[in-house]
């Protein structure tokens, strides 16, 4: 029987799919921070564990698979249990030791990391397991800090969302969302001391700049540091 449905999606979820309109194709993003590198030479590392694995290269790469020329990625295993809160430091202290490693290498002109724990046990409501994700995170990040400014590396400290900073909702239920809070960026520099405000979209601008390359004319917004 035909039905005469007409079927629409907001995007192209499986290129095998007939007779369906799509509202928003994709796109193909050019000059994405990760193209920019491999156009200038440079070597690039991307590592995280299994959940952020694809934020630091499918979706930070603007939805390429495949690596750039110089790009190096690594990925170590998530703990598997069924929530995080029953392992709130994740695999963070085991990427850590893998990304200082790299760091003292030199080799790699910048570094993308992704520590999951702030996200991955926010959303599991427990704020006795979300201090403890964040104490693990305090001790990684003292440690990448450390290691990365004495190898002569400039750190930028960012999150592209908030979720464990409120853990209880005003009702006093559990919140396991994201948050609308404004997020810190933090720079750390042996020379530069201040950054200003701003969007995502000035991230990729800000890097290029503190490498001294040129920022192509797809990125819309200016360095943080200006």
């Amino acid at each position: 029987m035909d039905l005469n449905l007409y079927f629409v999606t907001m995007t192209n979820y499986d290129t095998t799919f007939s007779n369906i309109k799509v509202i928003y194709e994709n796109e193909n993003i050019k000059n994405t921070l990760g193209e920019v590198l491999e156009i200038n030479n440079k070597k690039q590392l991307r590592i995280s564990e299994t959940e952020k694995y694809p934020h630091v290269t499918f979706f930070f790469s603007g939805g390429r698979e495949n690596p750039f020329i110089g790009e190096k990625r690594i990925l170590k295993d998530s703990p598997k249990v069924a929530t995080y809160d029953l392992k709130p430091e994740m695999s963070a202290f085991l990427v850590t030791d893998t990304l200082i490693k790299e760091i003292k290498d030199q080799s790699h002109d910048f570094i993308c990391l992704n520590l999951a724990n702030g996200d991955m046990v926010g959303h599991t409501g427990v704020m006795s397991a979300a201090i403890k994700a964040c104490e693990a995170i305090d001790k990684c990040v003292k440690e990448i800090v450390n290691n990365s400014i004495s190898n002569n590396y400039t750190v930028l400290l960012i999150a592209d969302h908030g979720n464990c900073e409120i853990m209880i909702n005003s009702d006093g239920t559990s919140n396991t969302a994201h948050t609308k809070n404004l997020v810190p960026i933090i720079l750390i520099d042996k020379d530069l001391n201040h950054i200003n405000d701003g969007i995502l979209a000035n991230i990729a601008p800000t890097i290029l700049e503190l490498m001294g390359i040129k920022i192509p004319k797809e990125m819309t917004e200016k360095s943080l540091l200006n």
